[in-house]
């Protein structure tokens, strides 16, 4: 259900993008984001054995909105599915609302943040998770980048657990394709 409603947000947001952009005379040869645009993200990761009987599929997207030309605000939905053999299948969701600052070094954003949202599905324990977050983006062309990011969250079930939560986290990478409208 979050997953549809992910998907039905992103492409409501995709759509006031574009005819935003029409009505803004934003400035074609500033690479990369200002005050205002809104980005999104994809990236994808799969595994399978050798023998291909277990497999695993995931797909993380996000879509955020510059409140100023360095702070976006935004909100990420991963789905990760696994086909395990001699095994029932599972679907694991992570959603989180991000905080970011974003280095302006030209073709090169580094950024670092903070992410907070819930981990739940199947085999695992429904639980709120929180931490920090870095990673670069590149941007090939003025507005479509390449990045590269590292999250390290840990869990918790409510606000006591966090100090004791924070230093049995695991960390989670991502590569992807991005675009800023």
């Amino acid at each position: 259900m979050i997953g549809k409603v992910f998907t039905a947000a992103v492409a409501a947001i995709a759509f006031a993008g574009a005819a935003q952009a029409q009505d803004n005379m934003r400035d074609d040869t500033r690479v990369g984001p200002a005050m205002g645009d809104w980005e999104v993200t994809l990236s994808g990761n799969g595994t399978s054995d050798n023998d291909f009987d277990n497999h695993s599929l995931g797909l993380t997207g996000s879509a955020g909105k510059y409140v100023s030309d360095n702070v976006m605000l935004g909100l990420r939905q991963s789905v990760n599915f696994a086909d395990i053999a001699n095994g029932d299948s599972q679907a694991n969701f992570a959603t989180r609302g991000f905080a970011d600052y974003v280095f302006d070094l030209g073709r090169w954003r580094p950024y670092a943040g903070l992410s907070i949202g819930a981990i739940y599905g199947d085999n695992v324990n429904d639980t709120l998770a929180a931490g920090p977050e870095v990673g670069v983006k590149y941007y090939a062309d003025n507005r479509t980048f390449v990045y590269a990011q590292a999250e390290y969250q840990f869990t918790f079930d409510d606000a006591g657990d966090v100090d004791d939560a924070a230093d049995d986290g695991q960390f989670f990478y991502g590569i992807g394709v991005g675009f800023n409208f």
